[in-house]
């Protein structure tokens, strides 16, 4: 077994299935030791006073325990056993989920994806693509892919890969088929509706970013804008670039989205806060068990740049998200503007099993400046609850900020500035649930690939007027979507967003699709309106500590 690689505050949402990739049950056996064995190391099966000679043969006699039961399920069972899928999909995850939800065991193709978002980089054509029925369909290509360069669109089929036909195939294995070596070509059939005949591609595969930073721009006069996707490899020179592009100093004020960041490497985390809080001040603490504590500061620091902050976070900001939001709240440097954070405390180390497998094992907690433990309780709930339900604390954890405001552990982080996500109508929340508006594996088909099939002449200055909106209403017709004219008229404004965002998205790319989304984002408008109350608190912030400073000074003569 190796030392472990990277520490990583991880994400929230449950690990993507994927197909297994045929091991033996004998391999599998012995990774299960080898989980076992860090586990015992680590105190996770015996207690702190066993030596490391106890727990290898406490882990010797788990092993053989299971060895046994597996052995009786594989020659009594009713049905024939994958023993593989017993022990990758059984018992290893089985064993994790016990110690806390985010301990994680990864297969040879979950650890290279996860290598892959970590890295934010892979080579290939660069597009997401999911299952539709038994085929492969396109969900977007990356701005600036192979991909998108082509002209693939979203709600493209794929047929075959380098004459490969991939009617039954699995995504995973359809993707597999699309990466290579860069600067290698490869041939691919697409299915796009309205077109008679299947569309030949070919492609020529590249080195495909990831970025933390997905899109940046200026959203008011004098405030910049940017989201934040993920805390990969890339993150921190992701951001400073997008600060560069901005001219961050001479900003009026700067929104920095993390909505849907489910978090990532602890470094990374770091390193953004630093960009943002004055030199040596305290981002981050963590300490377990068997792992040593550690404190993190802003090492390079803002250079005294004071630009007012606001950061927006939704439910599934978790993690490394929460880190920074943690931090920058609880040195009053910004404003939190949102709704409260998934509530994730706890830093997995990444323990290389074998060549192509991982173990993502909890071994500490960390604190916010403050000393808040955000961590939400998972001990007593289901799974499915701890990741679908959030339940807050009755009575959490007080602490207080720089300037004495009290903030709150052991739920999230609370928002400064509640803003709400705005709650979908019923009319909406069906059009969304049938898929009308967005390619979907379960959906009915979206009208935008209907409408873009009949090969309308669409710019830029697009809108949806009453000539597509009656389109869309004969589109619900054939796809027996109910609906009253009441509901369309009520609906109108979010109808037509919808359909303008898919079409600019489709044609003009992911950027442009973003654009037409933040027109219609009312948590955004709330953080800008917010951007003069995040700039009196830095200031009287940094009153209160200078006057902190003085008295403490004048004790001291």
């Amino acid at each position: 077994m190796e030392s472990h690689q990277s520490k990583a505050v991880g994400t929230h949402a449950p690990e993507r299935s994927f197909a297994q990739p045929g091991l033996t049950s004998k391999r599998g056996i012995i990774l299960l030791c080898a989980v076992l064995a860090v586990g015992a190391i680590l105190g996770g099966l015996v207690g702190p006073s066993r030596t490391d000679a106890a727990a290898a043969d406490e882990a010797q006699s788990s092993t053989k325990t299971f060895t046994s039961v597996l052995a009786t399920v594989e020659a009594n069972y009713a049905d024939p056993v994958d023993a593989d899928k017993v022990i990758y999909d059984g018992a290893i995850p089985g064993m994790l989920h016990v110690l806390d939800p985010h301990s994680n065991f990864f297969d040879p193709q979950t650890y290279a994806l996860f290598r892959e978002n970590q890295e934010g980089k892979y080579y290939g054509v660069g597009m997401i693509v999911e299952p539709r029925e038994k085929q492969t369909m396109v969900l977007a290509p990356f701005e600036g892919s192979p991909a998108a360069k082509a002209g693939i669109r979203p709600g493209d089929i794929i047929l075959s890969v380098d004459n490969k036909d991939c009617t039954g195939l699995t995504t995973t294995q359809v993707a597999n088929l699309l990466k290579g070596a860069k600067g290698t070509p490869v041939h691919v059939l697409l299915d796009r509706e309205g077109w008679t005949e299947p569309i030949p591609v070919t492609l020529v595969r590249d080195e495909i970013p990831r970025p933390g930073v997905e899109f940046s721009e200026m959203v008011h006069p004098g405030v910049g804008y940017v989201h934040v996707t993920t805390f990969n490899e890339t993150t921190d020179s992701d951001l400073a670039d997008a600060l560069k592009q901005l001219d961050y100093s001479k900003l009026d004020g700067l929104v920095v989205d993390l909505r849907e960041n489910g978090g990532g490497l602890l470094n990374q985390a770091v390193g953004m806060a630093d960009m943002f809080l004055d030199q040596n001040e305290l981002v981050v603490s963590h300490h377990g068990r068997s792992s040593p504590d550690r404190r993190y500061y802003a090492m390079r620091g803002n250079h005294g740049i004071e630009v007012p902050l606001v950061f927006l976070v939704n439910r599934d900001s978790a993690s490394a998200s929460e880190i920074v939001s943690g931090a920058i709240q609880d040195h009053d440097r910004g404003l939190i503007v949102g709704e409260t954070t998934f509530g994730k405390g706890l830093v997995q180390t990444q323990f290389q099993l074998s060549e192509d497998t991982a173990l993502l094992l909890t071994t500490a907690r960390y604190y916010t400046p403050s000393g808040r433990l955000i961590q939400r309780d998972y001990k007593n709930v289901t799974l499915w609850d701890y990741h679908n339900n959030p339940q807050r604390p009755k009575s959490p954890e007080l602490k207080y900020t720089d300037s004495g405001r009290p903030v709150y552990g052991g739920g999230g982080i609370t928002p400064d500035v509640a803003a709400p996500a705005p709650k979908a109508t019923d009319f909406q929340t069906l059009l969304m649930a049938r898929g009308v508006f967005f390619p979907t594996s379960q959906g009915v088909g979206d009208f935008v690939r209907y409408y873009l099939g009949t090969k309308p002449m669409v710019t830029k200055d697009f809108t949806a007027d009453d000539a597509v909106l009656t389109q869309f209403q004969k589109f619900l017709d054939k796809q027996r979507v109910e609906y009253t004219q009441a509901e369309i008229q009520q609906n109108l404004p979010w109808l037509k967003w919808e359909i303008k965002r898919e079409v600019f998205t489709t044609l003009f790319g992911l950027d442009a699709g973003y654009k037409v989304q933040l027109e219609n984002d009312p948590q955004l408008e709330k953080a800008i309106a917010s951007l003069p109350q995040a700039k009196a608190l830095y200031a009287n912030a940094r009153k209160i500590l200078a006057q902190k400073a003085s008295g403490a000074g004048a004790e001291r003569q």
